[in-house]
Order: C-alpha cells, then structure tokens, then sequence
C-alpha cells in the first residue's frame, strides 16, 4: 500500500507504510514467537485488507468553522486535512466532507489548542459492517449542542447511513479523544454491529475492535478453542460490548461478563436479551476476581497495559484449567505469562488488527499443567 500524505511526510502514523505486507506480517510472527514462550502450536497468522479496514475515524477538528479541516495534528500543532485516508473505505470516507459541511452549516468553531478558544475537538465516527454509522461531536461545552440540534435533520438527510448521533463533553484542555459525559441526539442510542450472525450492540462510549474482519476471526478461533473444551463454567474479563461471551455463550454453560464501562456493559445486556446462561457485571476484573470462585474457563481480553501481577496470581492459584488469552500487547502478555508458569500456552494464532503498523493482536489459549 502506499499513502500520498506518508509519502509527503504530512502523517506518519502508520510506521510501516510502504512496507511489503508479506514482509510485515512475518516480521510481526517472529516477534510474537520471540516473546511467547513454551513452544505454542502457531496457528497462521491471520492477514488483514491492507487498506480500508479501519471501522473507525477518529477526527482532530481544527481550521476555521467555515473550512474546518478533519485529520490530525502535525508537530507543531496544525491541522492536517485527512479525509483520503486509505485505512478507511470509500462508503466512510464518502461520509467524511459530508460532515465538514456540516461543521460548516452548524458554525461550530473548532478548537485551538493555543489560545484554547472554540468548541468542536473531535469528531469520531464508526461504521457498521453493514454501513451503518455513528457520529459523535466532542465538544468543548454545550454551548453548540442547541445549534447542532437544529441542523441535525439535515445532516441526517445528506448523511441517510447515520444512525446514531451524539454529543461528548471534554471540557479540559487534555490529550485525551473524549470526555465522561455523552448527550445523545437520536432516538436510536446503539449501532448495530452484525458479526459472526451475532448483533453486538455499541454505544457511544464503548469499546469495539477497530478491524471488524480481523475480529470477527479473532472471535471465531477462540469460540472453537472454547467449543472443543467444553467448559460449563467461562469468565469474560474486560469483556467490553460482550464480543467474546455472546460467541461462546451455550446451552447448559454459564458465562460471565466483567467490564469496568457502565456504557459497554449496557451494550452487552442488550445483546444478550433473551439469553438464557449468561449475564453482564459491571465491575473490576481483578477484584470480581478475587471475591469469586474461578470457573472452569477464563477468557481475558485486557487493554496494552496486559492483566497486571494480581490478576496473574490470582488465575496461578486458583483452579481453572484453561485460560484463552486475546492481547494487543505481546510485551505485556509475556509478561503475564512469566507471572503463570502452571498456565502453559499451548495453542497461539497472530491476527494482524492493525496492518501498515507494528501493532497486531495475538489469541493464547493457556492449559494448566498437570
């Protein structure tokens, strides 16, 4: 793949832009199987579209609110104009100077990050597999939020794929995509995300994998780990929207979700309605941990930071014969793993999430040692 704004030396956050793809995806295998010990059976790597696979736009708003310009900032801190991003595909990027216009026609005034005047930072946008999209306007205050109200049927008109709209409150002057506070603007507050024949429900503030595809493989091959085991008993930790225990949910087998996101546990209750067997907490994964008998089976699913030394321990020392283990940090995995040496990797599969960067995911299914 190559990338006009790479080239011009305008965006370089994809690190191996250019790079052969065959040539990234074996370099990504040998440093998986540098870091993971225990001689896995390595499944293939699981290649991605080089291009628009991105389900998600994440937008930094600067320029004027007459010709705002959607993209990133550069070092110094000027807006770079992204709307030809080759991750995205055409349908998303098609939605793209749609709403520019739109930033345009509601006067919203873009932040800036020197004298910290203006209103709109960010505009994050992610599309459905089947094209559906969700819009949300961070916002500095909610002085825009009346204006945007008035506008929004005729963004709803040049945009008829929009679905959900909202408004997010980042009222500090931090390096962060958005606040606590979420106002929506719709009647319809989900978008619905069909994944493996399975509706995954995603509200504004929750947390989806950014390559749909990838993930849908990436929950297939650990809900056939988990098929063949058979465990009447699962944990999800960090469970998110609920990916993983609505692919494994089953008759007879109970599953628990765990997720510190009130936003994305809604999701997951949503999801799972009429469900017999399984059920969605909002908690802390270490500490619901720790106050629990383990099941038979754990899946962990932890941001880069991996699952930590307390929640190590607690799965070395307790009973559960198996651990399925999805990481995006393999550094932090094997760290984990060092911290569970009963908890042999016996199985490992190299899912390629984030293609034209250093960055992939990595799923470990982890048998106790007898």
């Amino acid at each position: 793949m190559r990338c006009a704004y790479f080239d011009a030396e305008l965006c370089r956050s994809c690190a191996w832009m250019g790079r052969p793809y065959g040539d990234q995806l074996a370099a990504k295998q040998a440093h998986a199987e540098s870091l993971i010990e225990g001689g896995p059976q390595w499944l293939a790597p699981h290649a991605s579209a080089e291009s628009g696979y991105r389900n998600k736009a994440k937008m930094v708003v600067t320029g004027t609110a007459a010709e705002p310009t959607l993209g990133i900032l550069d070092a110094a801190g000027h807006g770079v104009d992204l709307l030809e991003c080759g991750l995205y595909d055409d349908s998303l990027q098609a939605a793209f100077p749609v709403l520019a216009a739109f930033v345009a026609h509601a006067n919203l005034t873009p932040y800036d990050l020197a004298t910290r005047t203006g209103e709109l930072k960010n505009l994050l946008v992610t599309q459905s597999p089947d094209g559906e999209l969700m819009v949300r306007f961070v916002l500095r205050s909610q002085e825009p939020v009346t204006r945007i109200r008035k506008h929004l049927p005729a963004l709803l008109d040049a945009l008829p794929v929009l679905r959900v709209a909202s408004v997010n409150l980042l009222p500090d002057h931090r390096a962060v995509l958005e606040g606590d506070r979420e106002i929506p603007l719709t009647e319809q507050e989900t978008l619905l995300m069909r994944v493996n024949g399975i509706d995954l429900h995603l509200r504004p503030q929750s947390f989806f994998q950014t390559n749909t595809e990838v993930a849908a493989a990436l929950y297939r091959q650990a809900t056939a780990w988990i098929d063949d085991l058979s465990p009447a008993s699962v944990w999800d930790l960090y469970c998110g929207v609920g990916g993983f225990a609505l692919h494994v949910a089953a008759p007879g087998r109970d599953v628990v979700g765990i997720e510190t996101s009130v936003e994305a546990v809604a999701s997951a209750r949503l999801s799972s309605d009429g469900l017999a067997g399984i059920r969605f907490e909002a908690a802390d994964a270490t500490a619901f941990a720790q106050a629990h008998q383990a099941p038979e089976l754990v899946i962990v699913n932890p941001p880069r930071r991996g699952i930590g030394a307390q929640l190590a321990g607690y799965l070395e020392a307790s009973s559960t014969t198996h651990v399925v283990y999805s990481s995006c940090n393999a550094e932090s995995l094997a760290r984990d793993l060092a911290a569970m040496p009963s908890l042999r990797p016996v199985r490992a599969q190299l899912l390629d999430m984030f293609p034209q960067t250093t960055h992939y995911e990595v799923l470990t299914l982890l048998a106790r040692v007898q």
